[in-house]
């Protein structure tokens, strides 16, 4: 067994203030402010999925403190301000989920899975009631605009679904979406105004992630995929080209396409 200490959360806090100190810290953690780190609170969100999405272990534990280290440096300079302490962020979050929860940490009962989450985003208005935000009757109330915008769209989407204004199968979705393409074709057909082009792109976006919605398919999941697989035989493609001595940037379209048409065909052997 190694003899190195084991380090637990007190020492993550004292670690992120002792960083923070103005006369013995890191410069460069010093000069942060919230707004500078939240870039990196993303990003850092974004490897965690990717983590698990690749199924590495080892690494998601890895990518789990850089998420936890993104919360206690907030919650430093929130101290430091005299807003709140990581204490303080604690308890709010347990508050919450037992706030939240009354079928779990109370006597309320649910009859189904549907009337849960009718009651959650009951206790939720409640809760928006409660802050003094300003009253929005509106179904779509309190979505944030801060999230990835496909995640904004899909939780629009839900939200308008549990009002009843829904498809009631994919192949209406598949319809729409196709005359949304058809309306860019049209577009650029006509001169493609900057302004209409972004538009009806944005309309297109729009209707793929219902798609993805109604087919239950995880938008995210399967735009990570693609990725994946787009830069895998990219990365093959090269490797073709560079051994029959040019590179991939020396071919024509036609050629670069052809070894496209390769990679598929040896991604489909057995």
């Amino acid at each position: 067994m190694s003899d190195s200490p084991r380090y637990g959360l007190d020492d993550l806090l004292a670690i992120m203030a002792r960083l923070r100190d103005p006369a013995r810290g890191c410069p460069w953690d010093v000069q942060q402010d919230f707004a500078s780190i939240a870039a990196y609170t993303i990003e850092e969100a974004y490897e965690v999925a990717d983590a698990i999405d690749r199924r590495d272990w080892p690494d998601l534990r890895d990518e789990l403190g850089d998420l936890l280290l993104q919360v206690v440096f907030h919650a430093q300079m929130a101290q430091e301000q005299g807003l709140f302490d990581f204490a303080d962020v604690a308890h709010a979050i347990s508050a919450k989920m037992r706030r939240r929860h009354p079928h779990v940490f109370g006597d309320v009962q649910y009859a189904n899975l549907d009337e849960q989450m009718r009651a959650w985003e009951d206790i939720k208005t409640v809760e928006r009631a409660d802050k003094g935000e300003t009253a929005d009757d509106s179904a779509l109330a309190g979505i944030s605009s801060g999230l990835p915008e496909w995640k904004r769209a899909l939780k629009l989407q839900q939200r308008a679904a549990g009002t009843g204004f829904e498809w009631t199968d994919p192949q209406p979705v598949l319809a729409k979406l196709a005359e949304e393409v058809d309306e860019v074709r049209a577009e650029l057909a006509n001169g493609a105004d900057p302004v209409r082009l972004e538009d009806e792109i944005g309309d297109v976006l729009f209707v793929t992630v219902n798609l993805a919605r109604h087919t239950g398919v995880d938008f995210s999941q399967a735009l990570r995929r693609a990725n994946a697989k787009f830069e895998r035989r990219f990365r093959r493609m090269e490797q073709l080209a560079a051994a029959e001595g040019a590179t991939f940037g020396e071919r024509t379209l036609a050629e670069q396409e052809q070894l496209w048409q390769r990679v598929k065909a040896i991604e489909r052997q057995p």
